[in-house]
């Protein structure tokens, strides 16, 4: 079982949304990112969920020196086909696994999800992307 199907029952349990996992070496650093819907993520809500995955991490016997529970940011990774329908109207910046049409990076406006294709309104241009083509994704924060 992944760190990520580990992680995430309990942390939807608990109200949140698993966002993201980084890890240093092993045995180091373990980083997680939660989010949550209708508002921004606390001090106190990354209070409570360190202090509960804590717990969990020891009984699973996972080996980390240091847990840090964080908010992902204003400029949010987008990993799960569900991040995508939600930000549906925002700006987000892509990389490609394989380009196209030459090009790997692209900046634009996410218009809807069809299945398991993105369509991103560029400078005007209507361009389709496959979900599984997808190095990373991002918001671009509004400011």
């Amino acid at each position: 079982m992944s760190l990520f199907e580990l992680l995430e029952p309990t942390i939807v349990g608990m109200g949140y949304e698993l966002v993201d996992i980084e890890q240093s070496a092993p045995g180091r650093l373990l980083r997680i990112f939660v989010d949550k819907r209708g508002g921004a993520i606390t001090l106190d809500d990354c209070v409570v969920v360190s202090n509960h995955l804590s717990k969990l991490l020891i009984v699973e016997n996972v080996d980390y020196n240091r847990l840090e529970v964080s908010s992902p940011g204003l400029d949010r990774p987008l990993k799960k086909k569900t991040d995508f329908v939600r930000f549906v109207g925002e700006s987000i910046r892509i990389k490609l696994r394989i380009a196209l049409e030459g090009q790997r990076n692209f900046v634009g406006i996410l218009s809807e999800v069809e299945g398991e294709t993105l369509i991103l309104d560029i400078d005007g241009k209507r361009l389709q992307f496959e979900l599984e083509n997808l190095e990373k994704a991002r918001l671009i924060p509004r400011l």
